[in-house]
């Protein structure tokens, strides 16, 4: 009996160590729910009111304006193409120079081409002369005629007078029948003679004897044109306002019709080029005009208008070609350089953003805790780009709202908070300058 009772006294003991060791176990696990709490009622307590602090939601700067490199080109480019043959006597240009449209730029021997044009001259003048003298010569041959005519008319006449006198002194017995018929045959002769004259003026008026000497004058006329355009060849011109490249003419040099010697660029406007991606079209397709600068230069920039943007990708290059024109009277700008546009404004990269650390990641989704009166509403955020400490929000906050920075990996959505107050540290310190503004 006393073995029993012994045994069981033992497990007694046991079971009120192990009810004592879990009473200790529960104190210490509320103890560090709640640190400093006194009992469980004060650790639920605190659990409603943890103490946060907050920060306005505001616009940083995110980065610079983002940028793209572009070629500068000649607004229109045409060749300097020779349209005669011979060896070069002046260069009045050199490469590089600006020149105007219709400035001689060399001049070619042109001492053939002159006596080409002298020689049509000369056969002008004659064709003129021989049309002039013809032209005498018929109006003379005209005048004779009509002098003709009116002579023979007067014949005509007198003749008919005397035909009707003498048939006059037949019919009283004083005239003979010989003597009529003398006087009929005059008449008939006389009007044969000014129906001929008639006939003659007539086949003149009709016949145009002149139309020889008028198409070889014509002709001539035609020679001498051809032979001074030819002759105009021999001064080479500049085709268009510019400046000239490419240009390897030489005194003494030859030069043949058809080969390019030279090329003129139109720089003023002046155009300037880029090929964008998909990202960067999204970024201007709205835009009217876009700044720029060269990389030489970064402090002197300029705006330029979007003369042309694709709003279809090129198969060949996946890209969207741009292009932009600028006034270039001070020609700072030169074809074969590039320059940097900026497809943003400074404006545009203030984007509002938050501490990186308020941001609580939870696998693939990002939350921020926004304060709402005395609790906090947990939001879903859509990052943007990240600067230094700060990450620009996409979606899921607005400008001015209380965004929680501390303690927000510990609330829940809806819980109840106590914005802490700054220290007097804090109050009495300058404010810490915004690394991301210039």
């Amino acid at each position: 009996m006393l073995k029993v009772s012994t045994a069981k006294t033992k497990n007694k003991k046991n079971r009120l160590r192990a009810l004592a060791i879990l009473a200790v176990a529960a104190a210490i696990a509320a103890g560090r729910s709640a640190p400093g709490a006194k009992g469980g009622a004060a650790a639920n307590i605190n659990l409603e009111n943890r103490p946060v602090k907050t920060e306005t939601i505001a616009k940083h700067k995110i980065s610079d304006p983002r940028e793209q490199i572009a070629d500068v080109s000649a607004i229109s480019t045409v060749d300097v193409i020779p349209k005669a043959s011979g060896q070069v006597t002046d260069v009045l240009k050199k490469r590089g120079d600006v020149v105007q449209a219709g400035e001689v730029l060399f001049r070619i021997d042109s001492r053939d081409a002159e006596s080409a044009a002298r020689k049509s001259q000369i056969a002008l003048e004659s064709a003129q002369q021989t049309l002039s003298k013809s032209i005498e010569d018929n109006a003379n041959t005209r005048r004779d005629l009509e002098t003709a005519i009116t002579k023979a008319q007067e014949q005509v006449d007198n003749a008919q007078k005397d035909y009707s006198k003498i048939r006059n002194d037949y019919d009283d017995g004083k005239a003979t029948d010989r003597q009529v018929e003398q006087a009929q045959t005059a008449l008939n002769n006389a009007q044969l003679d000014l129906e001929s004259q008639k006939n003659k003026l007539a086949a003149l008026d009709k016949t145009n004897s002149l139309a020889a000497q008028q198409s070889q004058v014509e002709s001539n006329q035609v020679a001498l044109s051809d032979a001074q355009r030819a002759l105009e060849n021999y001064e080479v011109k500049a085709p268009i306002s510019g400046v000239l490249t490419d240009f390897s003419v030489e005194a003494g040099g030859t030069v043949s019709p058809s080969a390019k010697v030279g090329q003129v660029q139109q720089i003023n406007p002046i155009k300037i080029k880029a090929e964008l991606t998909e990202a960067s079209y999204q970024l201007v397709k709205n835009k009217q005009e876009l700044t720029y600068y060269s990389p030489d230069n970064p402090s002197e920039k300029g705006t330029a208008k979007i003369t042309f943007l694709s709003n279809v990708m090129s198969a060949t290059t996946k890209t969207y070609p741009m292009e932009l024109e600028v006034p270039n009277a001070d020609q700072k700008l030169k074809p074969g350089t590039r320059v940097l546009v900026q497809l943003t404004t400074e404006a545009e990269e203030q984007v509002i953003a938050v501490p990186t650390l308020s941001i609580v990641r939870e696998g693939a989704d990002s939350f921020v805790f926004v304060l709402q009166g005395d609790k906090v509403q947990k939001r879903k955020v859509k990052l943007g780009r990240l600067n230094d400490t700060y990450q620009e929000i996409l979606d899921g906050v607005k400008e001015g709202e209380q965004l929680v920075t501390t303690g927000q990996h510990q609330l829940k959505d809806g819980q109840k908070v106590e914005v802490a107050k700054p220290d007097a540290a804090a109050q009495t310190s300058p404010p810490a300058a915004d690394t991301n503004k210039k």
